[in-house]
Parts: structure tokens; sequence; C-alpha cells
């Protein structure tokens, strides 16, 4: 879980070489990750390229963040595929993997959910106008499933058209558990 206690001090959780927990006050740039736009008391956020590395490097600090938050293995592995499922449709469908557009990852842990954000700056997408993925003519197709993977995954999922661009928000409730250990619902 994240630590939530005193914010006027850094508090850091690194597992590997990935930061997977900030704790502090203000803003700011860290040295040595050119990638790292800022951090807030609960709030990390990433200016990614539009490469499929970033869309690696997406997958691997959000199934990071999901483990540290204190989600399990399979919960964890559907925040990641969610993550995944995301950022490929921004810098793919997005920002057609233009080097000069950029992906906005957001990472927010609140007091009862993790709130992933994923922005692009491509031409927008209207959710509306996707096809099924489930309709007869489009079960073989090799792509057009990653909406519907995402909504599956997650509890909620928002979009919101920027201008340019696409944000999708996705957000995972933090389960509680009783005293035997079995899963509350909220």
């Amino acid at each position: 879980m994240f630590d939530t206690g005193t914010l006027g001090q850094a508090n850091y959780g690194i597992l590997g070489s990935s930061l997977i927990l900030a704790l502090s006050r203000a803003s700011k740039r860290e040295k040595g990750d050119g990638n790292r736009l800022s951090m807030t008391a609960k709030k990390v956020v990433y200016k990614l390229d539009s490469t499929l590395e970033s869309v690696n490097e997406a997958e691997q600090k959000a199934s990071e963040l999901a483990s540290a938050s204190g989600f399990d293995e399979e919960e964890a592995l559907r925040i990641e595929m969610a993550v995944r499922e995301a950022a490929v449709n921004a810098v793919y469908h997005g920002n057609g993997y233009d080097p000069n557009k950029k992906m906005t990852l957001a990472f927010e842990r609140t007091e009862d959910a993790l709130v992933i954000t994923v922005s692009d700056e491509g031409h927008g997408l209207d959710p509306e106008t996707l096809p099924d993925p489930l309709a007869p003519e489009n079960l073989l197709k090799p792509s057009g499933r990653g909406i519907f993977l995402i909504r599956s995954f997650m509890d909620e999922v928002r979009f919101r058209k920027l201008d340019p661009g696409t944000e999708i928000t996705l957000i995972k409730h933090v389960r509680s558990h009783d005293a035997d250990g079995k899963e509350e619902s909220k």
C-alpha cells in the first residue's frame, strides 16, 4: 500500500531500478529520468515517446505500481494488460508513432482506487463509434479488442476529448478484506 504518512518527507519504494512510489509536496523533475514529468503527494506523471518501448515501460510501471498498491497477482495482471492496451492505442492509433507526439501516462493512488490516465496528441477518438468486437463479422479480425479488454479489466473507464488527442482514465477500486482475509465489496 502507499504510505500516506508524513508528506513532508520523500518516501521511495524501489523495485529493481524503477521508482514505484514517491511522496513529496512539491512537483519536480527528477535527475536521470528525462521522461518523468512531475510527482505530487500521490501522483506520478510521465511524458513518453510514441514508441513500442514506451508501451513496454507503461506496462512495467503499471505492474510495479499495482503490486505496490496491494492488488493481488491476478488483479495486477489485469491492470497491467489494460494499461498496455491503452498505451498501444495512444502511440499507434492516436499518435501514429509520430516522433513529434507524446503519450502522457499518470498514476494516482487515492484512498480507495488506483487511477491511471493515458493520453495522446492524435486526432481523437469517439468510443461510441468503435465496432463491437463480439459481432460475428469482427470475431476473426486481428485487432479491435483493446477497449473491450480495458472495460473488462477495470472497474471504471472514462474517455475525454482533448485538443488535440484523447484521454482515457482507468480506475481500479481497492477491495477491503474482512478479518478472515475474504474480500468485502464496497
